[in-house]
C-alpha cells in the first residue's frame, strides 16, 4: 500500500553547531571528502546507516549526542573550518570568472534526471550521471548553470529477484521534507509556482524545488500539488514510468515549465537571466 504521507523528524541542531544544517543542505559534500569527513565524526554508525547522507544522519542522531559536540571545542572549531571553506568556494573566483563579460551571464541545463548523490534519488543510469558530474563540474569551474530537473516522488525502481528468479521492481519514497532540498518561494513566502496548459483545457501546475550543488542551482518541477487532478498529480510520480502520453507530459512540464521556473527563479533572486539553453535527450 501506497504510504499517504511520510513525516520527517528532526533534532534541534545546537547554535554553535547551526552551520552543519547548512553543509548538509548543499551537495558539494557528495564530492568533497573533508565534509563528509565532519558528519562521519558525528556519528559513525549512524553515518553507515544514513547511507552517507548528512539530512538523515541530523534526523537520527541523538539530541545527547549533538549537545556533546557542542561542548567539544575542537569539534565546533572543525565545523566552522568547513563552513568557512564552504563560503570560500561559493565566493572565490574560478576559472569561467577569468573569461571576462563576453562569456555568457547565465546558462540553462536541462535534463530528466540527474545523478549527484544516492541522497537525491532523482536518476536511473548514464544519462544522469553524466548531467550530474556536468553540474560538479561547472560548480568547481565557476560556470553559472541553472540546471531544470523534475522532482520524483518515487524516484526509479531498485531491482531485486525473488526465490521464483522473477524480476522484481521496488520504487522508493522520496520526502522532500527528508532531502536536500528547499522550496522555492515568491516575496510573500508563498510557494512560486508554474502551470503549463494541457489538452481539453486543463492546466499542469508545480510547485518548484532546489537542490544546491556546490554553486548550481537544480530546479526540480513536482506536480504533486492540490491544484491539479490525481493524475496530474501523478506525472512526477516516477522516472520513466507510466505510457507515452503519461512521459510527453513529463517532458512538456520539463521543456515548457522549466523556461517558466527559470524566470520566476531569476526573478525572485535577481540571477541574470541565462544567454544558452543545454537541452539531454528524454525518453518520451
Amino acid at each position: 500500500m501506497r504510504a499517504i504521507r511520510r513525516f520527517t523528524v528532526r533534532t534541534v541542531v545546537p547554535e554553535n553547531l547551526a552551520a552543519l544544517e547548512e553543509l548538509a543542505l548543499n551537495l558539494r559534500w557528495s564530492w568533497h571528502p573533508p565534509t563528509r569527513d565532519l558528519f562521519e565524526a558525528i556519528d559513525p554508525h549512524l553515518w553507515t546507516e544514513s547511507g552517507h547522507d548528512p539530512v538523515r544522519l541530523l534526523g537520527a542522531v541523538s539530541a545527547a549526542r549533538l549537545e556533546e559536540l557542542s561542548a567539544d571545542s575542537g569539534f565546533v572549531e572543525w565545523v566552522g573550518r568547513s563552513r568557512a571553506d564552504l563560503s570560500a568556494y561559493l565566493d572565490s573566483p574560478r576559472w569561467y570568472q577569468s573569461l571576462g563579460p563576453d562569456a555568457p551571464a547565465g546558462i540553462a541545463y536541462f535534463s530528466p534526471e540527474y545523478g549527484i548523490t544516492s541522497a537525491l534519488p532523482q536518476y536511473s543510469g548514464g544519462l544522469g550521471i553524466l548531467a550530474g558530474d556536468h553540474l560538479k563540474t561547472a560548480s568547481d569551474l565557476g560556470v553559472p548553470i541553472i540546471a531544470l530537473g523534475l522532482f520524483y516522488r518515487s524516484g526509479y525502481f531498485r531491482q531485486s529477484l525473488s526465490r521464483d528468479a522473477w524480476q522484481q521492481e521496488h520504487y522508493p519514497v522520496s520526502d522532500p521534507d527528508g532531502s536536500p532540498v528547499s522550496l522555492l518561494r515568491e516575496a510573500d513566502g508563498s510557494p512560486a509556482k508554474v502551470a503549463v496548459g494541457l489538452p481539453g483545457g486543463r492546466s499542469l501546475v508545480a510547485r518548484i524545488w532546489v537542490a544546491q550543488v556546490g554553486r548550481v542551482p537544480l530546479l526540480m518541477l513536482d506536480s504533486d500539488v492540490e491544484e491539479n487532478d490525481p493524475a496530474e498529480r501523478e506525472v512526477t510520480d516516477r522516472l520513466y514510468g507510466g505510457g507515452g502520453e503519461h512521459r510527453l507530459q513529463q517532458e512538456m512540464l520539463l521543456g515548457i515549465g522549466g523556461v517558466r521556473a527559470l524566470r520566476a527563479f531569476c526573478r525572485i533572486t535577481g540571477r541574470p537571466s541565462p544567454e544558452v539553453f543545454h537541452t539531454n535527450e528524454g525518453h518520451a
